[in-house]
């Protein structure tokens, strides 16, 4: 008798604890859960505008941002020949927001 109430005391101990643990682990992945999805708020879908304009990078398909001339982007961009090969600018002063242009940065870049 005394073997088996033994073995029910160390049960019901270790039962406890597992129930305990369970409870602290099911906390910690409850606040991980929170503070990801809080991460995944802060980042916000406005669009690109004043001087982050500057820090965009340089694709091969560049669309001019509002503020930007033919100088600025050739400047941050590297590539002296955008009006040269863009048919589709006939003067490099008209230059607008949204335009499509084509990029092919030389290898002294400046970022």
């Amino acid at each position: 008798m005394v073997s088996s109430s033994f073995s029910g005391k160390t049960m019901k101990k270790s039962t406890a604890l597992v129930d305990a643990a369970s409870w602290y682990c099911a906390v910690a992945l409850l606040a991980l859960i929170l503070i990801g999805s809080i991460r995944a708020n802060s980042v916000s879908d406005e669009p690109v505008r004043g001087s982050q304009l500057l820090n965009r990078p340089c694709d091969e398909i560049y669309v001019v941002g509002e503020g930007e001339t033919l100088h600025t982007i050739s400047d941050k961009c590297g590539d002296p020949f955008i009006v040269e090969r863009n048919p589709q600018i006939h003067d490099p002063d008209d230059v607008f927001p949204g335009l499509v242009i084509k990029i092919i940065p030389s290898t002294g870049m400046k970022l």
